[in-house]
């Protein structure tokens, strides 16, 4: 058994995934000027990220049970009192820490 730990052409996709990678943030670039400032497909670019964030977090405090669900709570909380991006992660990590210790 081969304990060889790199592909043979291992320099050769790190090196192509990393063009892919820039070419899209580049393209990002050059397209921002031309992407609409109103209208109904302003609203949902703005809309997007904020989708896309509860649609990885949701399953994942679900799965976390119970106190991944009270993570989630004492993220918003802590959010909408402090709108402090580093507390709110903080707080939902050290809740689900916590209620996992004691229970």
């Amino acid at each position: 058994m081969d304990n060889n730990l790199f592909l043979e052409n291992g320099l050769i996709v790190i090196l192509a995934a990393s063009a892919i990678t820039y070419a899209f943030r580049f393209g990002g670039l050059l397209l921002a000027d031309r992407l609409p400032q109103s209208g109904p497909l302003r609203s949902f670019l703005d809309a997007l990220p904020g989708t896309i964030l509860v649609s990885l977090v949701a399953p994942s405090a679900a799965n976390a049970g119970w106190q991944g669900i009270f993570g989630v709570i004492a993220c918003l909380v802590i959010h909408y009192t402090t709108k402090n991006l580093l507390l709110t992660m903080i707080a939902g990590v050290l809740t689900v820490y916590l209620l996992r210790l004691y229970s």
